[in-house]
């Protein structure tokens, strides 16, 4: 009898994956039913903000966008570690003194990366 129970705590979660799988699958199947598909040659093409492309896709980026954008993504994603930090800060109690100077050398940290990178030439664009 015990395990039954157990089972029965499942039962909402099979529930909400079965309700998922139905809704996801008519919400793909559906369109395809009713949406009209009559292309043409001009809705075919291929475009790059409203005029027709004018080189290959295939040709390289310069190693600056990849270079801005793994930049970005580092001082991007530190950043989202100050909201969960700010609000536990306040109900930390004793360690809330020792929290708040592990972020101050860790912002001093990216601080000076950034500082660093900026010097290098890193974020120039030309």
């Amino acid at each position: 009898m015990r395990m039954e129970e157990l089972l029965l705590e499942y039962l909402p979660i099979l529930i909400f994956i079965g309700l998922a799988a139905v809704l996801g699958g008519a919400l793909i199947v559906l369109p395809l039913i009713i949406a009209p598909s009559k292309p043409d040659p001009e809705k075919l093409s291929a475009y790059e903000c409203g005029f027709p492309a004018f080189g290959d896709a295939r040709t390289k980026f310069d190693v600056r966008f990849y270079l801005v954008a793994i930049l970005f993504i580092i001082f991007d994603l530190e950043v989202a570690f100050l909201f969960p930090w700010a609000i536990t800060l306040t109900n930390m109690g004793d360690a809330g003194l020792y929290a708040f100077w592990s972020m101050m050398v860790f912002l001093g940290v990216l601080t000076v990366g950034f500082i660093y990178e900026w010097k290098k030439g890193a974020l120039e664009w030309e």
